[in-house]
């Protein structure tokens, strides 16, 4: 067996798991998640949950990677715990299931960089989203999007997935800047920036029940938590540079674009008058769509806005694909091209129910979200907190600064307060799924 890749930087590491953060969660789903529970009392308990509770749990799932030096399936035994296998193997079924379907939304973005540049869905944005989101034009993209995750991952992790990530991030951060420096110049822009940025304490009090395990669940989702990406990422680190102040520099950077996105999205929203809750199966694509036909120069921004959108997809949809190529690469004695390959076939047969119809996919997409990736982020925390215990502190305080306290408020947050709130979202998931509630066509990852 070949020697075990690493990452040829530091920086590449943290731009890499930052990528595999950033993806169509923090542009489409975290803008309008936000206007679905209130605007800014939203944004006020998802910045309280993903620095209180997600940072604990990158935290967590880089320990298993750097200690064990292994994918997200194996490391579990290369610590002596082969039992506890299953819990990377959850994680990477996981990453394969959404990954599937996910590669479809990415062909859907494709076909909206073409229908901005020549104002195809200009006309009538509902028309336009009901026809390319299904049949065989979706297939096709489908197929389109699933050979570029396969380019780059075939490549490797120094030579592909690194390099790739160092100009893709950077890029999403870049062009988002434009396109909200973009948006101060629209008349009645303000309206949205009250709207993303103004709290009202009093709703969200009296609404804070439905809020938190909706902020919490799109905290973990957002950071690619319960995909075994963490882990399989944090296993190429060669070296003991500080996890926390690696694990704060990529929830700090993803928060950002998030929050960037809300400084893109709303002002073009408001201002055509559009009202931001009215999210629902792909109404994401048709409202801000809606917004691009009326502005200046609206097709030019349309297709730079869904250029970084489908950067944001791609850097996300490589991560999952590593995650299930690592792990045939680590145990059996095949080549990483063909493994990518395979395994993106595999991916593209399974999509494709999502590809000819998006009731589909919104199966796929409400089983993932709300039912898979919770139980998988809650093992892998129970793993860390009560049965690694002593030796996840050890691993997490290498290269840090910071004193033995700090570790042993980690250990505890993670023992205690992450796994309840994974639990509240747990709960909320399974209730989700009995009650039959509409799942949400655009995933929040």
């Amino acid at each position: 067996m070949s020697e075990r890749e690493t990452w040829a930087t530091r920086a590449g590491f943290i731009l890499a798991a930052v990528g595999s953060a950033v993806g169509l969660g923090n542009i489409w789903q975290f803008p309008f998640k936000t206007a679905q529970f209130g605007g800014a009392s939203f944004l006020v308990v998802y910045l309280i949950a993903v620095f209180g509770i997600g940072l604990p749990a990158i935290l967590a799932e880089f320990v298993i990677g750097r200690r064990a030096k292994l994918n997200a399936v194996s490391a579990f035994g290369n610590l002596g715990y082969r039992q506890w296998r299953f819990v990377g193997a959850l994680g990477l079924f996981t990453g394969f299931w959404i990954l599937s379907y996910y590669s479809v939304v990415g062909g859907w973005v494709i076909r909206y960089i073409w229908g901005s540049a020549t104002g195809a869905y200009f006309t009538d944005s509902a028309a336009y989203f009901g026809a390319v989101s299904a049949g065989l034009d979706a297939v096709a993209l489908h197929a389109v999007f699933m050979f570029l995750c396969i380019f780059i991952v075939a490549l490797g992790i120094e030579d592909g997935i690194e390099k790739a990530t160092k100009v893709m991030v950077p890029s999403i951060v870049v062009i988002l800047l434009g396109l909200a420096a973009y948006g101060t110049t629209l008349s009645g822009a303000g309206a949205g920036y009250d709207y993303f940025l103004s709290p009202d304490f009093g709703a969200l009090m009296s609404n804070i029940g439905d809020i938190v395990p909706f902020a919490v669940g799109q905290a973990f989702f957002s950071l690619s938590l319960g995909m075994g990406a963490m882990i399989t990422y944090a296993s190429y680190i060669d070296g003991e540079d500080s996890l926390v102040a690696d694990g704060s520099t990529i929830v700090v950077l993803n928060t950002f674009v998030g929050v960037l996105a809300g400084f893109v999205v709303f002002p073009l929203l408001f201002a055509q008058g559009i009202d931001p809750n009215t999210s629902g199966p792909g109404a994401v694509f048709v409202s801000i769509a809606g917004a691009f036909a009326n502005i200046p120069a609206g097709r030019a921004v349309g297709v730079v806005f869904f250029l970084v959108v489908l950067i944001a997809a791609l850097s996300s949809a490589i991560s999952l694909l590593e995650v299930v190529t690592s792990y045939i690469i680590d145990n059996y004695d095949v080549g990483r091209a063909p493994t990518a390959t395979a395994i993106g076939v595999g991916l593209f047969l399974l999509g494709l129910p999502s590809a000819f119809d998006t009731a589909w996919l919104g199966w796929f997409d409400t089983l993932a979200y709300q039912l898979l990736l919770p139980v998988s982020v809650l093992l892998v925390l129970v793993f860390v907190g009560w049965i690694l215990g002593g030796e996840a502190l050890s691993e997490v305080m290498k290269g840090s600064s910071l004193g033995d306290g700090f570790g042993t408020t980690w250990l505890w947050m993670v023992r205690v307060v992450v796994i309840l709130a994974v639990l509240g979202t747990l709960a909320l998931g399974i209730q989700t799924l009995f009650l039959g509630s509409e799942p949400a066509i655009v995933p929040p990852l």
